[in-house]
């Protein structure tokens, strides 16, 4: 019997719009299985080697997640610049990665706190093929607090505003970096995802960091620049004083291999497949207010742990 063929005008309007519903709701989910398959397991093959250009610029390298796209990206054969504030370490990783990779290496130790650097960086990357860009120098809280409790607030504000939102505005700026087929990859952090209570400067340039990253790449992706945004949660690194990894907290090693399979294929990612579904989770599934409420309450209770132990020194 036609099912149809029984139904009353409307409930067969109902019937239509239901069906029509149910089948775009199937295949939006086959269409995000697809392309969640093609990020997370096939990846974008050798899209990130130096036929992009000879030489990758790391900021902030010689520690974490830094040093370790500075190690993933020598592993793929790119002459390495370098751009950190202690000489000293900028110089232990080169010698590491030469040893390691038999690659070139070029440094620039300058303090991105300052913002007077630029002409000495501009100098250091004249004349280099620059095929990638890593914008990753950042500083955090060193322990959460309530906006007008931060000890020497002025110089906290301007501090952090030059490190992470000056340094990737400058470094992006210089013509090398901006060249056809060239990559930039600017390192937010979830934080910048939603507003993060206690935490609220670093937060808050982080969302620049993602907002510029988009803004930037539908400017040139009609050049051929690939422009992403990186969105990590925590990783096992000195920055967040994460000290054993875990699946939701990996290594830097297992975060940076992982991120550079998505380049090309999303313009703004969590770079990590378990932190992409929680990126999904605190912004698509949980309610803004309850993200803000857990995210008060933990960095609460993480301030007081703290000062505790500060008090007991």
């Amino acid at each position: 019997m036609n099912v149809t063929g029984t139904l009353q005008p409307a409930e067969r309007a109902l019937f239509w719009v239901g069906a029509l519903i149910t089948a775009s709701l199937a295949l939006w989910l086959l269409y995000k299985i697809i392309t969640g398959f093609r990020i997370w397991v096939l990846g974008n093959g050798d899209l990130l080697s130096p036929k992009l250009g000879k030489w990758a610029v790391v900021t902030g390298a010689t520690d974490g997640i830094g040093k370790s796209y500075a190690e993933e990206l020598a592993r793929r054969g790119f002459s390495m610049m370098l751009i950190s504030r202690s000489q000293e370490k900028l110089d232990d990783v080169a010698k590491s990665l030469e040893s390691t990779y038999k690659v070139e290496t070029k440094t620039i130790a300058v303090d991105y706190s300052h913002d007077d650097i630029y002409p000495k960086i501009e100098k250091g990357l004249a004349g280099l093929e620059i095929g990638v860009l890593v914008n990753n120098v950042g500083i955090s809280y060193s322990y959460p607090e309530f906006f007008l409790h931060i000890p020497d607030l002025e110089n906290f504000i301007t501090t952090m505003i030059n490190v992470n939102i000056t340094s990737v505005c400058q470094v992006s700026r210089h013509k090398q970096c901006i060249v056809a087929k060239g990559v930039i990859l600017n390192i937010s952090s979830a934080s910048g995802m939603f507003p993060v209570p206690l935490l609220t400067i670093y937060s808050s340039t982080k969302a620049f960091v993602d907002f510029f990253s988009r803004g930037l790449q539908s400017e040139y992706k009609c050049k051929g620049i690939i422009i992403q945004s990186v969105l990590p949660f925590f990783v096992a690194t000195k920055m967040t004083k994460i000290r054993k990894p875990t699946l939701d907290k990996p290594t830097p090693e297992r975060y940076v291999a992982a991120e550079l399979n998505t380049v090309g294929l999303q313009d703004q990612t969590n770079g990590y497949f378990p932190h992409a579904v929680m990126g999904w989770v605190t912004t698509v599934l949980a309610p803004i207010k309850l993200v803000l409420c857990l995210g008060l309450r933990m960095n609460k209770a993480q301030r007081g742990g703290y000062l505790r132990r500060r008090k007991l020194r």
